[in-house]
This record gives structure tokens, sequence and C-alpha cells, in this order.
């Protein structure tokens, strides 16, 4: 027999889960907004060039203005949510995100442009850690929690998929401002649906603002981000490129050693003493320098090997992305089912045998393997970025207490950053230092394979922390 209490619960009950739906909703927003930005701009990048006559040097600045100003502030977003309040550093991240895109979409000049694109980046610096805490606070079952956490994710699957589609038949149609038109709707809705149905927190008073770590993890964060940037334009010996690498060098221990003796600063050292807290910073940094260097060369290969466009490469490349949103929808489920450890192991395991895949490819059948098999090889590392990156993220808001989850949504993002940036850097240096080095049908260079086989390497390494200090209940919160 039903209850009259139970009667009485069932719409308050309903009433939670459509509030959780629109916050889950609105955070997704965040993610798609930065994730099709930096899939659309590389294909305006010729048009811009033409109608704002920018050098070459110039256009590369479009997009590494906006990585720059995303690593320097990515580390303080988060922890300045828990700081000040998440909903309100969401907000600023969405407002700060559409000025920098409505900045870009009427830049009379290439200058303007990179000032928008900064603007842009500081604002998803603010807005992605925070818009994963939010959810870490919405969702404090385990369960519940990783299926929702796993569905933001896919949303990175979910613009690499629509991006270059979307980006090239605007490009084509509109014209280059269109894309950064595109991003207005979207942070408006995104802003009216938090104020709407995010609960206002009230941040950690009794908590200082650390501002020294603030100043000293920006330093780091920027200078290795510009040395990675400009490595491949002006060497390691340039003397801009000695002083970024001092300013890391220096930096870096300097916020370390500063961390030590202030406590309970931006980035608590007590945090790594979990096991799968630590582990999980080193399993996304492994997995996204493999991922974002196999992304960085597959359009290239794409284009110069099979001979096909910038829209045709997006296209040949959706096998990776659709099994990566379509796991990433159930990959919640099944972690809390299987435990994160099998789930992480799986996935890194996946994305690895896929890049070895390639290099195969590449190597044994020198480069004549016809577009479908390549394809047909992408679900390897397309499943295996979908088992894991849920779970990844999940581990590391669970693993800290709810006051620090901000923190802990900024380091991951950090270390995923990190990867990302070193993983494009390393493997596109490997692959061009034997880029003349070509054989087979299609001539795919060998650098190809010397880049997917290290790229592979490195996510079984993350494999292998994942099987071995992953805990199977890291899913659980940590009690504050």
């Amino acid at each position: 027999m039903i209850s009259p209490s139970n009667l009485a619960s069932a719409p308050a009950t309903q009433m939670i889960a459509r509030r959780r739906r629109a916050i889950l909703i609105t955070m997704c927003l965040g993610v798609l907004m930065a994730q099709i930005d930096t899939s659309v701009v590389n294909l305006a990048a010729r048009q811009i060039g033409q109608d704002l006559h920018a050098s070459l040097s110039q256009l590369q600045w479009v997009i590494d203005a906006y990585n720059l100003a995303y690593a320097t502030l990515l580390l303080s977003g988060g922890a300045l949510g828990d700081l000040f309040g998440r909903r309100r550093l969401f907000l600023a991240g969405v407002a700060l995100f559409a000025l920098g895109s409505a900045m870009c979409g009427l830049a009379p000049a290439i200058g303007w442009l990179l000032v928008g694109r900064v603007v842009a980046g500081l604002g998803a610096a603010v807005m992605l850690p925070n818009s994963l805490a939010i959810l870490a606070d919405t969702y404090p079952e385990a369960k519940a929690r990783s299926q929702a956490i796993g569905v933001w994710a896919g949303c990175n699957g979910l613009a690499f998929a629509l991006g270059p589609t979307i980006g090239g038949m605007l490009v084509d149609s509109a014209g280059w401002r269109s894309i950064f038109a595109l991003i207005l709707p979207l942070a408006g809705l995104a802003g009216w649906m938090a104020g709407l149905y995010v609960p206002a927190t009230r941040g950690a008073p009794q908590r200082k603002l650390d501002l020294p770590g603030q100043i000293l993890a920006a330093a780091a964060l920027a200078a290795l981000a510009f040395a990675v940037i400009q490595w491949p334009v002006t060497g390691p010996h340039a003397l801009i490129m000695r002083a970024a690498i001092a300013v890391a060098g220096l930096a870096t221990p300097a916020f370390i050693g500063w961390q030590i003796r202030c406590g309970d600063g931006l980035m608590p050292l007590a945090l790594f003493r979990n096991a799968s807290f630590s582990a999980a910073m080193v399993i996304a940094a492994a997995m996204t320098f493999g991922m974002y260097g196999l992304i960085f060369l597959l359009p290239l290969l794409l284009q110069s090997s099979y001979g096909l466009s910038a829209l045709e490469a997006g296209l040949a490349m959706l096998p990776m992305s659709l099994s990566f949103l379509i796991v990433s929808r159930y990959v919640g489920s099944l972690a809390h089912a299987l435990g994160p450890r099998a789930t992480m192991s799986a996935g890194m395991s996946l994305m690895g045998a896929g890049l070895l895949a390639l290099s195969w490819a590449a190597g044994e059948t020198g480069g004549a393997l016809p577009l479908a098999g390549l394809m047909a090889l992408l679900l390897l590392p397309g499943i295996g970025l979908g088992l894991n990156t849920g779970p990844v993220m999940s581990v590391a808001v669970s693993s800290v207490p709810a006051e620090r989850t901000g923190t802990a949504a900024g380091l991951i993002n950090t270390a995923r950053m990190v990867g990302a940036t070193l993983g494009v850097a390393v493997l596109g240096a490997v692959a061009a230092a034997h880029m003349m080095q070509a054989a087979g049908v299609h001539g795919w260079p060998a650098g190809y394979a010397l880049a997917f086989r290290g790229g592979g390497c490195v996510e079984l390494a993350g494999a292998l922390v994942a099987s071995w200090k992953i805990e199977r209940n890291a899913l659980v919160r940590q009690p504050s």
C-alpha cells in the first residue's frame, strides 16, 4: 500500500529531478560553447586571413591566444568558485565568453580579434571547472553523479562531431564572423538557465584568497603554454623561448614551495595523499597527450594523404566522435556497476590499442590502408575516450571534500590541458621531423607512425596507472 506521505513526496521528487535535468543541460551548454568554438575556428582561418589581411603567424595566434588565456586561469577558475560561489563564477565565465565572442565577430582588425580570443579563453577557464563542480554538487549520489558527468563529458564528442560540419557550412554560407555569432544565443540561454535553476552558494568565507599562489600558478602555466606554442616557430634557442622556459622552471617550484608553506592555499597538497585523486591527474594527462596529438595530426593526414577537404576530413572523423558520444551516455552506469578501475583501465587500453593500430597501418601497410579501414580503426580510440573521460572526471571531484570540488575540477582540467598541450607539441614534432619520409600508395609520412606509436604507449602507461591506483570505491564522495 502507498502511504499518504509517499504520495505527498512524489511531486517534490519529480521537481528535484526536473531541476537536476535543467542544471545538467545548462552545464552541457557551457561545454558545447567552449568546444564548438575550438573546433570551428580552425576552419575559418583562411577567410579571416583574407578579410583582415593577417599574416600566417597572426592567424596561428587566433587559436593560440585562446589556448594561452585558458591555460593561464584554468587552475584559478575552479578555486575561485570554491571561494566566491560556483554559480557566480559560472555566470561570470559565460559572460566573459560571450563578450569575447562578440568582440571577435565585430573585430575590424586582427588585433581586436586576438583580444577577443583572450577574453573568450579567460571565460572558458572560469566556466568549465565550475560547471563540473556544480554537477558534483547537484548529484550527491555516486551513480547519478557518474551518469551526469558522463553526459557532460560526452558533449565534447558532440561538439567534435557537430563543430566541423556546422562551422564549414556557416563559413561557406555566411562568412567567418557567423561562427562567433553562433555562440551568443547559446551563452544567453546558458546564463538565463543558470540564473533560474542553479542554486546560489555562499562560498567559503573562512578561507582567504591565495593571491601569491594564483600569480605563481598563472605564471607557470602561461609560460609552459607559451613555450610549447612557440617551440615549432622559434626553436628552443630563441631568447623569448629561453625566457619562457626560465619563467616556467622558476615559477613551478616556487608555486609548490608556497603551497607547502601556506597549507590551505590554491592547491592544497594534502589532496594528493588520496591515491585515486593523484592517479586521476596522471591518467587525465596521459589521455589527452595521446588523443589530442591524434586529433591534431589526423586532419592533416586525411587532407594530405587522402586528398580530403577540411569538411570531408571532419566527416571522416565522425566514427571517433560519435562512438565517444554514445559510450559517454552510458559509462556512468557502467562505472557504478563495474567500478571506475575497470572502465578507466579498459578505456585507456582501447585508446592505446587504437593509436598502435594506426601506427601499424602506417608502417606495415605502407600507408595503403583504405579510408574505410582507417575510419573503422577510429572506433577504438573513440570508445576508449568515452569509457575514460567521464569516470576520470568523476573520480577527481569525488575524491575531495565538497568544499574543494571547484579546486579538484580546476586541477583535473589543468592536467588535461597540460597533457593536450604537450601531446600536440611532442607528437607533432615527431611527425614533422619525419614528414618527408613517405611510402606506399597514399604516402603516409613515416612520422605519423612514430607519433601514433608514442601516443599509444603513453595511453597504455595510463591504463597501468588506472589498474594499479584507482580504488573500486573511488566514486564515493569524500566527507568534509
